[in-house]
């Protein structure tokens, strides 16, 4: 299956709670954003609970905070890894003069973690661990492991390859969940050609091969299939009504003291 996304300005929306995310959860949210700081590239303070952010800067530098108490700046190359738990708010905006480009991504989280103490994770681009052409973002692949504390089963990469070379993925067992976007170049999967789009892949553990017809960028995930229902807020998603309500109280509550200090309106 295939899919081209929704533009949004400079933000394309690959894939949602309510559409490819229950086909692909854990994986329930992908966007793919290339904006000029020129343009005023800014993701204003807002929240989450139920779920992890995990935002993959290809290019640009990104100035954040959130409310666990980070901050600073995230340079190109770095991930910035966000558990929401059962509540945190955070933000960003590009600095400098390079225009910004990258992927976020949600991940939902098991019940036993959804309403847990929130906590993230800035990785700097050399602290991203490779194996072969693949940054290991999210999980283990080959001989690494990925810095980033995310729930088990789940593997993200950043692959890049030069024209004419290939690459194979073979999932670890039990990741019959696997998809693919690419925005930047051309692949040859299964004699066929892949570019500029989403791409899911059939429920299987197989072997994945790739053939770059051009210099590729693209982003890879495979996991264990989560089991739980997805319980959509606006910012959050649960896997009980239950869990929604005590998340969406948890963000209320951190934005009225995030009022009172005039931090939004």
């Amino acid at each position: 299956m295939r899919s081209a996304g929704r533009i949004h300005g400079p933000i394309k929306r690959l894939v949602s709670p309510s559409d490819l995310g229950e086909r692909l959860k854990p994986f329930v949210f992908l966007d793919y954003f290339d904006k000029s700081v020129d343009a005023g590239m800014r993701f204003s303070i807002h929240p989450h609970s139920g779920l992890a952010t995990t935002t993959v800067l290809l290019e640009g530098d990104v100035e954040y905070e959130d409310t666990t108490g980070a901050s600073g700046i995230l340079r190109a190359g770095g991930v910035e890894w966000m558990n929401a738990g059962r509540g945190v708010w955070h933000d960003g905006q590009g600095v400098g003069e390079v225009p910004v480009r990258g992927y976020q991504l949600w991940v939902a989280l098991p019940p036993e973690l959804e309403l847990g103490d929130p906590h993230s994770k800035y990785v700097s681009a050399q602290d991203v661990p490779r194996s072969g052409p693949a940054s290991v973002v999210l999980g283990r692949y080959g001989d690494v492991e990925s810095p980033i504390p995310a729930p088990a089963g789940i593997n993200y990469l950043l692959v890049r390859l030069s024209a004419g070379e290939q690459w194979q993925y073979a999932p670890p067992a039990g990741h019959s969940v696997a998809w693919l976007s690419i925005q930047r170049g051309s692949l040859r999967v299964a004699d066929e050609s892949v570019f500029d789009g989403l791409v899911v892949f059939n429920e299987s553990e197989g072997v994945l091969s790739f053939t770059a017809d051009e210099d590729s960028e693209f982003v890879l995930g495979s996991a264990i299939p989560h089991p739980h229902d997805l319980v959509l807020g606006y910012y959050s998603v649960h896997t009980s009504p239950e869990a929604l309500h005590a998340g969406e109280a948890r963000i209320a509550e951190i934005g009225a003291q995030l009022r009172r200090r005039g931090r939004i309106g």
